[in-house]
Order: structure tokens, then sequence, then C-alpha cells
């Protein structure tokens, strides 16, 4: 049995948290399940092919960070099934030592396996080395960790190890011995270890087709841009910000002192969320998104101030009663934002203090492939991972006539996001960002609209008084700014019959319902 697995099944050194029947998502959302397309380039890319994906140079064993499946050590226990049927023979070591869960998909087993304690995990493990592969995913450690422990570990490497060492009482102990164990094939697992492992290909990286500006005037944005609903970078706007200069890893420490931060499903303080992102090497690094951070560190609040086009926030009429609208988030490279729409119908801006980010955008109509929103809005279901959509649904945008909006935002430089738009996010670099929600009276209406939809309950976020937000806000416009309502009202059905008057000839000789021409005597 490797060493370290050992002192989990010796007698409790602790009483752990009650814990709870486990899936192998957090955070209070359903995971997706991993997509197993493009098995011919996880092969190439186990192989060594060039034309495939670049490893990092830290690149580590896996999964659970042990043992090789190659001679010379180094690379992964898991292979692809691609590299099953080019080798040939031999058999594949998981159906022989997965005994009655053979039958199970890859998935469906490791949500199996997410409902154990760490001390049945361990004991899973010595039974096979099929079952020591599996029972070393490190996501099912992570879960482990965060149920039990919260945001109070040390990360030591892997979510494995670091599950140990709190289990030891902080105790030295051996780490597990590196086992050789070869022809286990699966690309679940495998996509698993490559995402977390893999560099962002450089054509991922070549495209930029946002509007840039600098020194626009704010009437120039409002008609250019946040009236067409338009996204745009905007440079040279945040050169009197404090932030730029004083946020330092230092300066945020020292400011920050004691204080916790909002990290994913957990709570933890920056020194030890700054240890983890430094040692990590997952497929979804936990992201530090606060959005009391103005309240917990007041100097953080007085270091930065809102660009002058995104002042007129009409949120604020609500006082303290208003959703959260502002986060501070630190992050390391390859830690980012899956594909998603702002809350509550507003529009967003984002700033990079530190670092430089990824974006990818899409209009409201176009939903981004690979993501599965639902009728009513409420969920979204989408890859696991970012590096997964790049891998295997990046290049479906090619051909579209709608092509994404992307761009790579530098310390300095602020997105404009607006309402309604899908965008997914990934840190190039560690990274440190100011962004806040903002309503204003050209995104007015949608956002009323959006807060009186019969699913309000479910679909509104920020504010622990969902159903009676729509309410509480359209009579504190109505007394702050009287009449404004009626004119936007106003406004938009005049545009409206605008727009149906200029119907272009095609649009009026196509028939919508047939798709074929219509006649009219």
């Amino acid at each position: 049995m490797p060493s370290a697995f050992h002192s989990l099944l010796l007698p409790a050194i602790r009483n752990p948290k009650p814990s709870r029947r486990r899936g192998r998502g957090r955070g209070g959302s359903k995971r997706p399940k991993k997509t197993t397309k493009s098995k011919n380039r996880l092969a190439d890319a186990a192989g060594g092919d060039a034309t495939a994906f670049h490893l990092k140079t830290s690149a580590r064993a896996g999964p659970g960070g042990v043992g090789s499946g190659r001679r010379g050590g180094g690379g992964c226990l898991v292979q692809p099934l691609g590299n099953l049927l080019l080798l040939g023979g031999g058999g594949n070591l998981r159906d022989a030592g997965l005994g009655a869960l053979r039958p199970l998909p890859d998935d469906v087993l490791l949500d199996v396996l997410g409902l154990l304690a760490a001390r049945d995990l361990a004991r899973l493990s010595a039974a096979s080395r099929a079952l020591y592969v599996v029972a070393s995913h490190d996501p099912l450690w992570r879960a482990l960790v965060l149920d039990e422990l919260g945001g109070d570990f040390a990360f030591s490497g892997s979510w494995r190890a670091t599950y140990i060492a709190a289990a030891s009482g902080g105790r030295a102990h051996l780490p597990p011995r590196g086992l050789e164990i070869r022809g286990f094939y699966s690309d679940y697992l495998f996509q698993s270890w490559l995402c977390a492992n893999m560099e962002m290909r450089p054509e991922w990286l070549h495209r930029d087709t946002i509007d840039r500006r600098r020194g626009m005037s704010v009437e120039q944005f409002v008609s250019e841009f946040e009236e067409p609903n338009r996204p745009v970078l905007l440079e040279g706007c945040l050169e009197s910000w404090p932030a730029l200069q004083k946020w330092t890893r230092e300066h945020l420490l020292k400011v920050s002192a004691g204080k916790e931060f909002a990290v994913g499903p957990v709570s933890m303080t920056l020194d030890r969320y700054l240890q983890y992102a430094d040692n990590v090497q997952e497929e979804r690094p936990l992201y530090l998104f606060d959005a009391k951070f103005t309240e917990k560190v007041p100097e953080m609040g007085r270091d930065y101030e809102v660009p002058a086009y995104f002042r007129e926030d009409l949120f604020g009429v609500l006082g303290e009663e208003r959703p959260d609208h502002r986060w501070v988030i630190i992050g390391p490279a390859g830690s980012g934002s899956s594909f998603h729409v702002d809350p509550n119908s507003t529009s967003a801006w984002n700033a990079v203090i530190k670092g430089a980010k990824k974006w990818v955008m899409f209009p409201p109509e176009v939903v981004p492939p690979g993501v599965h929103p639902s009728a009513d809005g409420a969920e979204v279901t989408s890859p696991v991972s970012i590096m997964e959509w790049f891998m295997n649904f990046y290049g479906a945008c090619k051909t579209w006539e709608k092509r994404p909006v992307e761009c790579i935002c530098q310390a300095g430089e602020v997105v404009f996001v607006p309402n309604g738009w899908w965008h997914l996010v990934i840190n190039l670099e560690e990274s440190i960002a100011i962004t806040q929600n903002y309503v204003s009276r050209r995104n007015l209406l949608n956002v009323l609209d959006f807060l009186k939809r019969p699913n309000a309950s479910e679909l509104v976020s920020g504010t622990t008084d969902r159903v009676n937000l729509h309410d509480k806000f359209r009579n504190a416009i109505d007394m702050t700014y009287p009449g404004m309502i009626k004119q936007l009202e106003l406004e938009a059905q005049q545009k409206a019959a605008a727009r149906k008057k200029k119907v272009s000839f095609w649009e009026s000789a196509v028939d919508a319902n047939t798709g074929g021409f219509k006649f009219s005597f």
C-alpha cells in the first residue's frame, strides 16, 4: 500500500466535520459532464505529436501526481483510448482491475467514488492498480478538502497530499510511493490531466477583434457602444488609480491581514490563497472572487474609482439593498470564468490591475458552442473547464457567420461587457482585477423586465430579496427620477416603430414562416 495512504487507515486523529453526499462538482452548482470529443487529438497529445498540444514545463504526473505511465518517469498514469488501438495487445488495465465496477463509464464511476469518505477511498486504492489510479484522481480529494476543511488548509502541491497532511496533524510523512503503472486507458481521465497541464495554443491567443479606444468622450461611448450594446476595450482610463502601483503582493497581504475572502465555495485568507495559487496545477483552479472586499479592507476601495463611462449606476437608488455589484478578482494562470451572462441583465466593466486576461464574447442571440442554457435561463450547462472549451469547441467558431469578439486585456485596460453578452475569461498569468456591474438608462428597461420574470426567484442574484427586487427598484427610480421610466418606454416604442419602417426589400419579400418568397397583389 502506498505509504502516504497508510495514515488515513489509522484511528482518526481528529474529528472531521460531518460530510454530506458529494458529487464531483463543488460550490452549489451542478457540475456538467466532460466531453469525450476529439479522441484522436488526445492520442496525439499523449504521443508527443508536435502539431497537437504543448505541455507546461511544470507538468506533473497524474492523475494525483504520482507514478508514471512511461519509461523515464514523468507523464501521466492514464493514456487516451486511441493509444490502446495504436499500440495493440495487452488490453486495458482498467477493465481487468475494476471488478464489478467495470461497466460504469468513468464519469459515473467518479461520481460514485465522490460519495466515499477519505478512509474508504484510501482502502479502495489498495484493492488493485486500476482502482489506485481512479482513487488518486485529484478532484476527488479536492472535494474532501473543501468539504471538511473549508478554506483552512495549507496546499501541499496536490489535493490528496493536502488532505493527508491535514489528517496527519501536520506531521511530516513520506510522499506517496511512485508506482510504475502502465496500460490504463481512459479519455475521460486523460483529458482532465491534459487540460490541467497544457499550454494555451498560439492560435487561441492571436485573434483580437474587439474595438479599442483611447481618449473617447462619454458621449461617444454611449452612442457607439453602450446604446448599440457592443463591447469595447478602453485604454488609458485607469492612469489615476493608486491600485496600479500599490497593489503588489506585499501590500495586499499587509492591508488584508486576517481577513477572509470568498474563494469558490469557501473563504480563505489571502496568504493561504496565494500559497495555493503558487503551487496549484489543476483543470479548474479556485478563483478569489469577493463582493465585500471594500467592506473588509476599506483601503482597497479607496485605491480605485469608477471610470467616467460607467458612473451612471441606477441601482444605486437602492442604497444598502442593491444587489452585489463589485468584486475583486485574483487568480493564477489558467483560472477564470467559463461562459456566462452577467446577473440581473446588467452591463459590466472589468479593469485589469495586474496580469492579462483572454476574453471570448458572443452576442445575446448567439449561444456559444458547447453551452446549453435551459429554456428559462435558470441553468447553464457547459464544458467542465475553460481549457476543455478551447480544446474541443473554439475551432468551430471559425466558420460561424457571427464570430466571437475576442481580445487580450492587459494591465491598465478595461473591457466593457454589454448586457446579455455571453463571455468567457481566462487568466494568462497571475492576475488582479476589479469588476462592477451597473445599470444605466440605456439598459434600465431590460433590467426591469428581467426582474419581473415569473421565475425571478431563480434568476435574480446578489440579494436575499429576489421576489420583491423589481418593485423596490421601480419605486425607487420613480421617486428619485420621476418620469424617467415612462420617457424611456416612449423612446423604445418610437425606435421600434422606426425599425419597422426601415425593413429592407428582401426582408419584406421573404416569408419568415416558410423561408420562401411571398407575393402581394
